[in-house]
């Protein structure tokens, strides 16, 4: 067991591909971009039609759990995990602008999210086939459907905080590289 610790450790150690001035550009335009094209009930056009589809498909995937509540949670969990695993793909890979943009776009999700969750007790959201609300049913469970603004407000607070964060990762990963002598054509 400890041999596959022990690769896995040997393999972060590896060097990451250097960061570069363009990169870091587009990881601090997209929560500029985010930011600008949402819409007032907090839809941005294209990327949450992709979170969508991801979200739809967690529900029956974490539904042959055969558990109610992993069932409805599934849609959120789901439209986290796949570019939470694509971030750790680009770790694996040693590549900071794609680490960087999919860390960025699961704190995107946390927006997503945030809407969702406030809309809990209004319901006035179009929901995809109609049917239940999945936060009015988690926060009923969970005795916590009139603080659904109030959560709501902390997970987007979260999101843009880890949006911005992942674009001071790449700043320090660029400064790092310019510290130690790197130049736009060395691998440093």
């Amino acid at each position: 067991m400890h041999e596959w610790l022990e690769d896995l450790k040997d393999h972060l150690a590896q060097p990451w591909e250097p960061a570069t001035w363009p990169a870091l550009m587009v990881v601090v335009a997209l929560p500029v971009l985010v930011l600008l094209v949402r819409n007032p009930v907090g839809w941005t056009p294209f990327l949450d039609g992709v979170n969508l589809l991801f979200h739809e498909a967690g529900h029956p995937l974490f539904g042959l759990f055969h558990w109610e509540t992993l069932t409805i949670l599934g849609g959120t969990l789901m439209e986290l995990l796949v570019p939470a695993a694509l971030c750790l793909a680009f770790v694996w890979k040693r590549q900071p602008l794609g680490t960087a943009l999919c860390g960025q776009w699961a704190a995107q999700n946390l927006l997503y999210i945030a809407s969702y969750m406030a809309d809990a007790r209004a319901q006035e959201l179009p929901l995809v086939g109609g049917g239940e609300h999945d936060w009015t049913a988690l926060l009923t469970l969970w005795g916590l459907l009139e603080r659904d603004t109030v959560l709501a407000s902390r997970v987007a607070f979260l999101g843009w905080t880890l949006m911005l964060a992942w674009a001071a990762w790449l700043g320090w990963r660029l400064w790092v590289r310019y510290r130690d002598g790197g130049h736009p054509g060395s691998s440093n």
